[in-house]
């Protein structure tokens, strides 16, 4: 066997040794896991991963390689990444890179050959931790020294947002989105365009007046990283632009809304992260299996002292996973409706936003 050479430590002094891939440096960031069978390109380039080690529950990862057209964002953020099994030889006709050498490329450590069940069961027991990812020569003093005195990000949005506006434009369009860019994941404008909108991104902390400029039919609120309460300059716009034009908000979004409505919010245990989440549509009765990645969930109870009405519920945990005011044309899910990866239940809600803008034209 050959011998080790990086190993990963958690904030409870486990160790776990194994193989390094990717970038050769040593790194600390919150530890969490994500369920998800493929996709692991997109989890690698989601923005929402910014300061955070996934370890992925699928034991094998790599094996259809990386493709150029199937980012999420154009510089990925994560923290790291811990594999079971890290396959160096893909079999993908598609496929322009290996997956070692994206994270390589990234700046982003990798460790392989771990017990990735075992660091997954202590996750889910004992709750999200800080990590590191170090040489197998550190001593175990000195990484947890690393670990403690590493505080977790609080300014993760500032950091993935982008700096300036930019355009996603489509033939023939219908509709002009602005879109909030908390950390926006590409397919969610592949979305939008394909629904016949063109798509004005812009920095979180645009002002309602830049962005109504624009005149748009619509204003997105984007996923992201981090918790919803660093974020007071998307709350407030919230708040300016409620009632007057048509809002849909993801993930981060969802959190935000509910949060500009005078709901409160919670870091949960472990999260949800992964493809499998069944939610369950409060209007239609339906179950849909849906795609999600947040530490931070809207607190029911506080829901119901605001105009917002619960419309999805998560069926593992209770978890309030969508809530709309139809007075003011606002709504929001928690998962990821654009489904990179995951499945694509939940796409309907694109259509939704729509049909909401077509009445916002007419009215």
């Amino acid at each position: 066997m050959k011998p080790f050479t990086k190993k990963l430590v958690l904030e409870n002094g486990r160790e776990f040794f194994g193989y390094g891939y990717g970038a050769d440096v040593e790194r600390v960031c919150e530890l969490v896991f994500n369920t998800s069978m493929v996709g692991y390109q997109e989890i690698l380039s989601d923005p929402s991963y910014t300061g955070q080690i996934v370890v992925m529950t699928y034991p094998l990862i790599g094996n259809y390689g990386i493709t150029d057209e199937d980012f999420e964002t154009k510089f990925p953020s994560i923290g790291g990444m811990v594999v079971r099994e890290c396959n160096e030889n893909p079999s993908n006709f598609r496929y322009t890179k290996t997956f070692s050498e994206v994270l390589d490329e990234q700046g982003i450590p990798c460790i392989g050959g771990v017990d990735t069940r075992m660091i997954t069961r202590i996750i889910r027991d004992e709750g999200c931790q800080r990590a590191a990812i170090v040489n197998i020569d550190t001593p175990h003093e000195k990484a947890m020294e690393m670990i403690l005195s590493t505080p977790l990000q609080s300014d993760q949005v500032k950091q993935v947002s982008s700096r300036k506006r930019w355009f996603s434009r489509t033939p023939n369009h219908k509709y002009d989105i602005v879109a909030v860019d908390c950390g926006i994941k590409y397919n969610i404008i592949r979305q939008l365009n394909a629904k016949g909108c063109n798509v004005t991104v812009v920095p979180y902390n645009t002002t309602l007046d830049e962005i109504m400029a624009f005149n748009p039919d619509g204003i997105f609120l984007s996923n992201g990283p981090g918790d919803p309460e660093n974020v007071p300059e998307v709350v407030e716009l919230i708040r300016e632009v409620r009632g007057r034009i048509p809002l849909f908000g993801i993930c981060l979004g969802h959190q935000l809304i509910s949060l500009a409505y005078g709901a409160r919010t919670f870091k949960m245990k472990f999260g949800h992260r992964g493809g499998n989440h069944p939610v369950k549509n409060l209007d239609t009765g339906r179950i849909e299996i849906t795609s999600q990645n947040h530490n931070f969930a809207v607190d029911g109870a506080s829901v119901e002292a605001t105009r917002l009405r619960p419309t999805h519920v998560n069926l593992l945990d209770g978890t309030i996973e969508g809530v709309e005011c139809a007075e003011d044309k606002v709504f929001s899910v928690q998962y990821h409706p654009e489904s990179a990866p995951g499945p694509q239940d939940s796409t309907y809600l694109f259509d939704k936003f729509i049909k909401m803008m077509e009445e916002y034209q007419n009215a």
